[in-house]
């Protein structure tokens, strides 16, 4: 059984998943961003509805709506590519969700452009301008270090989406050093 969830980003909240399930007795076979499989195919409505509560409590959601848990399986690689991915891609990012889903491209981008109000390209860059936040405020790392990390082209691509996305540059932030939660963007 596959359950989806909704606000999985990190490896921590990959933990606290499955401890909440661990809790209740049920232990996952495996728990991936935004998705845990159950080895039980019939979990009680007891049960499911104490998990949807702890889920809740720690700032998830399980998710029902077949579009919505789309949604979040498409942003769960997103977050994987962007944040944890050391590899390039190496076909574009349309032919690497669609084999990784196993769904057509047409079919995925439609369904998270009418539940996100955003198209899957414009999440994956700002996915990767967060990563580049990131990196900027631990400053170890000099921009084109950052650049060739997240697979840019040049500095000033990164710069130029940096601006656009941030509304500062690169610079002005390490200034300001402001960055959001993945589950927020």
């Amino acid at each position: 059984m596959k359950l989806y969830i909704k606000n999985m980003v990190c490896d921590r909240c990959k933990m606290a998943v499955e401890d909440v399930f661990n809790k209740q007795g049920l232990y996952p076979s495996n728990v991936v961003l935004g998705e845990v499989n159950l080895q039980e195919a019939n979990l009680t409505i007891s049960k499911y509805q104490d998990i949807r509560a702890a889920l809740e409590n720690l700032g998830f959601e399980l998710l029902e709506d077949k579009k919505k848990a789309i949604v979040t399986q498409i942003k769960a690689v997103i977050v994987e590519l962007a944040h944890y991915s050391k590899e390039p891609l190496k076909v574009n990012l349309s032919e690497y969700l669609s084999a990784k889903l196993s769904t057509d491209y047409a079919s995925l981008s439609t369904t998270f452009s009418s539940e996100e109000n955003n198209t899957i390209e414009h999440y994956y860059i700002q996915q990767k301008i967060e990563k580049a936040k990131e990196l900027l405020s631990y400053g170890e790392l000099t921009l084109s270090e950052i650049a060739f990390q997240l697979n840019y082209s040049s500095v000033a691509h990164l710069s130029a989406q940096f601006k656009k996305e941030a509304g500062l540059t690169p610079s002005q932030f390490k200034q300001d050093l402001k960055r959001q939660t993945l589950d927020k963007i």
